[in-house]
């Protein structure tokens, strides 16, 4: 973050002092400086005029691709509203505004990171310089394929936040078939997806230099349902006609409190069902009774539980474990009863263990230890190596290769999320005039079109509105 931050401030004076001794090339338009140069011209007049069958078949793929993510971004904004409005104590679970700016270290200041990885300056200045100037030489590339005029190329300044554009004669553009302006209208996302794609590709490889597995996982012992009526014995007193609320009672009377010592060192409240031994916090067993269901949720008497095991499993019998497939290839053989050497990392502490396996119904032929995974490591590497197997602990091969790895993954999703936003049926986006397009090549008529148009655009803004009113009320 100290690095991030004094490139940050580097940046900043450095666009500062830009735009001082640029003022007379600058044109300011809003809060926004626009840049004019011809820089990136020639490569797209070279490849727009170049290339002209390979861009008449993909100005068909770009259009379809455009009519996709308008689809798309419609289904989902309309998916959004309906659950802020449906289920607005969403607002519980994810405290960012429903339009929240992506600005670096956005997933810290509004509470996302289980979401999303760090996000530092850096990243975002990468990522969006990538995203903006593909998506722009996209829109150039196809306006000189149409014979569009470009006036210029340049760079948008928005404080230390920078954009490319391509500006285009608007008249030549309007004199040109429909068709022709969707392509080159989508010519931006359907380049941005591609690129997408790639960087998708480029992450799923990093991956592998980042990370190396190193054990295996487990976050609970294994569990089994038991109906309440069969339990005959707890904690060594016997249970006549058992019953919810009737055990809810003995536990608020401590009449039932976790009194067996296993080989961890924790108490348990030991529970006998139809003649098996089960374990259970008392405070666990008292959550699901007062739900009033007819079973509960205990775990059976299996060598896990009853030694303690605590950390990542990393070697059995002498054979190394680093993924969990290389763990039930070493216990598929294993009976019950037979005996075994397990070895755990518990924070850098390396504990062993001999017990002999346990026998669980589900697998009688099978010798069990006696755990379960329900999540995955809430380690922030783990969190978000996407590819990796959550059942296996991975470890880092190399810090710079995972703030690569990260970097990859922002230049992905930026480039996924431009595409769809872009499409957003809105006025200010390439979608609104894709949009408009579309409905006047259906409608045929000017007027109608417009209508139309100008309806779809005050729904959006209206429903923009709905969404942050909700969650400001709601936060307030």
């Amino acid at each position: 973050m100290f690095y991030d931050l004094f490139f940050l401030v580097i940046f900043v004076i450095i666009s500062a002092l830009f735009i001082f001794f640029n003022k007379k090339n600058l044109k300011r338009e809003g809060i926004i400086y626009l840049y004019r140069t011809q820089i990136g011209t020639k490569i797209i007049n070279y490849i727009g005029g170049k290339y002209k069958r390979t861009l008449n078949v993909l100005k068909y793929f770009s259009i379809l691709i455009g009519y996709v993510l308008m689809v798309g971004i419609i289904f989902l904004f309309g998916r959004s509203v309906y659950i802020y409005a449906r289920y607005p104590q969403i607002t519980d679970m994810i405290k960012a505004p429903p339009i929240a700016p992506v600005i670096p270290y956005f997933p810290k200041l509004f509470h996302m990171e289980s979401f999303f990885p760090p996000f530092y300056f850096t990243y975002f200045i990468l990522a969006l310089a990538i995203v903006a100037i593909v998506h722009e030489f996209a829109h150039g590339i196809f306006m000189k394929h149409n014979k569009i005029k470009i006036k210029s190329t340049g760079i948008a300044f928005l404080g230390p936040i920078l954009g490319a554009f391509v500006e285009q004669d608007e008249t030549s553009m309007k004199k040109i078939k429909k068709t022709d302006q969707m392509a080159i209208l989508s010519a931006g996302v359907f380049a941005n997806i591609i690129f997408a794609g790639i960087f998708l590709l480029i992450w799923a490889g990093i991956f592998y230099l980042t990370f190396t597995p190193s054990g295996v996982l487990f976050d609970t012992y294994l569990i089994s349902a038991v109906n309440v009526s069969d339990i005959n014995f707890v904690n060594g007193i016997s249970i006549e006609n058992p019953a919810n609320q009737k055990l809810v009672g003995m536990i608020n009377r401590d009449e039932i409190s976790d009194k067996s010592t296993l080989g961890g060192g924790d108490n348990f409240t030991e529970i006998i069902a139809s003649g098996e031994k089960y374990y259970i916090k008392s405070i666990d067993l008292k959550k699901q009774l007062e739900t009033n269901n007819n079973f509960a949720v205990l775990y059976p008497d299996l060598p896990a539980i009853n030694i303690g095991l605590k950390g990542i499993i990393i070697e059995v019998n002498g054979n190394k474990i680093e993924t969990h497939k290389q763990l039930m290839e070493v216990m598929q053989d294993k009976k019950p009863q037979e005996t075994i050497n397990l070895k755990t990392n518990y924070n850098g502490e390396i504990n062993e263990y001999d017990f002999a396996l346990g026998q669980y119904q589900d697998y009688s032929e099978r010798g069990t230890i006696g755990i379960i995974n329900f999540e995955v490591s809430k380690r922030i590497e783990d969190q978000f190596a996407f590819f990796k197997n959550k059942f296996t602990d991975y470890k880092i091969k190399n810090e710079f290769m995972l703030f690569l790895y990260y970097l990859i993954f922002w230049i992905f999703f930026f480039n996924l999320l431009v595409a769809f936003f872009n499409m957003l049926p809105f006025a200010i986006l390439d979608g609104g005039r894709f949009f408009y397009l579309v409905l006047l090549g259906i409608t045929n008529n000017e007027k109608i079109s417009k209508r139309i148009y100008k309806f779809m655009g005050l729904g959006i803004l209206f429903f923009l509105t709905l969404l942050m009113a909700i969650w400001f009320f709601r936060i307030i």
